[in-house]
């Protein structure tokens, strides 16, 4: 993740499209794309289905995921999207389990600038100005904000507790019937 704390736009020729969500989204998402950058970047795309979205043009790079399961053919997928020389890389997360992993690997590893997309196919930087809304947009996500907030942080401190209520009461279960056949072998 390179330019989180940049103001300045990168150098590079290319814009990755990374379709970590449904495929109704990069459609609608890639005329924005084109609309804002023109075709001065060729745009590339990383996904998990099959066929490409409409409005992808027709020279873009695809990388399906399913072509690369083993850690070396990830490895080789790293490298080779490392080596593209993106300038900007948009991730689609729009609160479906699409690609969780693959969106969050790329994330890190491609030295692009990174916008993020919603479920309304609209975007922001994930940079330093727009660190609020990154901030803000990544706590709905995880449950932590709004009135479903509190419930979320009494569960997650509750938890520890019921797990042991629960590891107690099955021990004290399970003691129980172990004496129970131990007094009737013995009478």
């Amino acid at each position: 993740m390179r330019y989180v704390l940049s103001r300045r736009a990168p150098a590079g020729s290319r814009i990755l499209l990374v379709e970590s969500g449904a495929r109704e989204l990069a459609e609608r998402v890639l005329p924005h794309i084109r609309s804002t950058w023109g075709s001065e970047f060729p745009i590339d795309l990383v996904t998990c289905y099959s066929g490409n979205p409409a409005g992808l043009p027709e020279d873009a790079a695809v990388y399906r995921v399913t072509d690369y399961g083993t850690p070396e053919a990830r490895r080789v997928l790293m490298t080779e999207l490392r080596s593209r020389d993106y300038a900007y890389a948009g991730i689609i997360c729009s609160g479906q389990p699409v690609m969780t992993k693959w969106k969050w690997l790329i994330a890190a590893r491609v030295p692009a600038k990174l916008f993020v997309v919603n479920e309304n196919a609209d975007y922001f930087w994930l940079d330093r100005d727009n660190a609020r809304i990154a901030r803000q947009f990544f706590l709905i996500r995880a449950g932590l904000a709004g009135a479903g907030s509190i419930r979320t942080v009494a569960r997650v401190l509750l938890f520890p507790f019921t797990l042991a209520f629960l590891i107690s009461y099955a021990f004290v279960a399970h003691a129980r019937r172990r004496l129970r056949l131990l007094v009737r072998a013995h009478s």
